[in-house]
């Protein structure tokens, strides 16, 4: 079987010789461990999205869509001292960064967010202004020339958009406002919230459709990033209310343009909204967070069946603890991966505390796993 249809045939719940072998990356003090630990760093191709070699990901093909801010702003350093650093960031975001332990521009804790660019209906009105839709630099010069006839005659999956390119309504409306603003500009501000998300949905199809008219790839990953451990951070009322009906709309344009699979991508417990997600369209869901409550796949498969497909779901802390936590953590997806609608990766990005030998491991149990081998 291609990978494509190995891809399609696990989403459909069909027979396949094995499921898709795929990953979502690490972090850079991983890497600077892993070399440590003897990893030549020019093996792998650290666009595990994408795939690698020699961890034996699966390939997947991404097509190159800007939806962000064009222009963005103008980065600007506004205060560095020996421990921290002010900037406004070209999102327009302005944060206050450690200094210490950041590898390669990647932190080992969050930074601390100052302001966001958009507090009052006139702030929203001037943003909008860099999120036009369909303009020739939000697409790869010469796509129709020379990707599309390969895009067509394809047997690797094709994505619609590289992670963290088709950000969904919570997050944008969290980016442009921040979580706590944003949470009270529900109850506050509905006018302006009403806003965002009708333009957030007609920017998005705005820009999708160009290439959406040539050609339908396997899926689409709305990142929205909506929860925390506990749970979500909104209410599924408040969730009904502003983004329902958009995300409805959204899903219903890409998959009238014959995109079979649109899948949500969002850390956290986001057991409460899965039903409204289901409800507009949404097949799969990722990264299952295990660290979060009600995030358990299997008791997800038992309670949505065969409507839920799941990404992820393997807990990186499992993963730290050596061989024995791996075997047994991986037996209990057994059943997922006979049923069928799962793809098994680490439930976020690799920290530092697994070591090169615990993943090397990972990944060989993880190979049989996929191909219903017992071990």
């Amino acid at each position: 079987m291609t990978n494509r249809e190995r891809f399609l045939a696990v989403m459909e719940y069909r027979f396949t010789d094995r499921v898709p072998n795929w990953e979502a990356g690490v972090w850079p003090q991983t890497i600077e461990r892993w070399e440590q630990e003897g990893l030549d760093p020019r093996t792998v191709n650290w666009d595990w999205f994408t795939g690698d070699e020699y961890f034996h990901n699966d390939m997947r093909e991404y097509i190159d869509i800007n939806l962000g801010m064009l222009p963005p702003f103008e980065r600007q350093v506004l205060e560095v001292t020996d421990r921290y650093e002010i900037v406004r960031q070209s999102n327009g975001i302005t944060t206050k960064a450690l200094i210490e332990g950041t590898v390669n521009g990647g932190r080992m804790s969050m930074d601390q967010y100052l302001s966001f660019p958009v507090e009052t209906m006139d702030d929203f009105v001037q943003l909008k202004r860099r999120f036009v839709a369909g303009q020739a630099a939000r697409y790869e010069p010469g796509w129709k020339e020379f990707r599309l006839e390969g895009w067509r005659n394809r047997k690797h999956v094709l994505v619609g958009g590289r992670n963290c390119s088709t950000l969904g309504f919570y997050w944008r409306g969290r980016e442009w406002m921040g979580t706590e603003n944003l949470s009270y500009a529900w109850y506050d501000k509905p006018d302006l919230c009403d806003a965002m998300m009708e333009f957030i949905a007609e920017f998005t199809i705005g820009t999708l459709q160009p290439v959406l008219d040539e050609i339908a790839p396997d899926y689409i990953f709305i990142n929205e990033d909506m929860a925390m451990k506990s749970g979500p951070l909104l209410s599924p009322d408040t969730y009904k209310r502003y983004i329902f009906p958009h995300m409805r709309r959204l899903v219903d344009f890409i998959k009238s343009k014959g995109v079979p699979y649109v899948v949500v991508d969002s850390d956290g417990n986001t057991e409460p909204l899965i039903p409204l997600l289901l409800e507009a369209g949404v097949d799969g869901l990722w990264p299952i967070e295990r660290a979060s409550e009600n995030m358990d796949p299997v008791q997800l498969r038992k309670k949505y069946g065969h409507d839920l497909r799941i990404w992820g779901a393997v807990d990186k802390r499992c993963i730290a603890a050596g061989p024995q936590a791996i075997d047994k953590h991986l037996r209990t997806m057994v059943p997922l991966i006979e049923d069928g609608g799962f793809i098994p990766t680490v439930d976020h990005t690799v920290p530092p505390d697994i070591s090169l030998e615990n993943y090397l491991y990972y990944v060989g149990q993880k190979e049989k796993l996929l191909r219903g081998k017992s071990f």
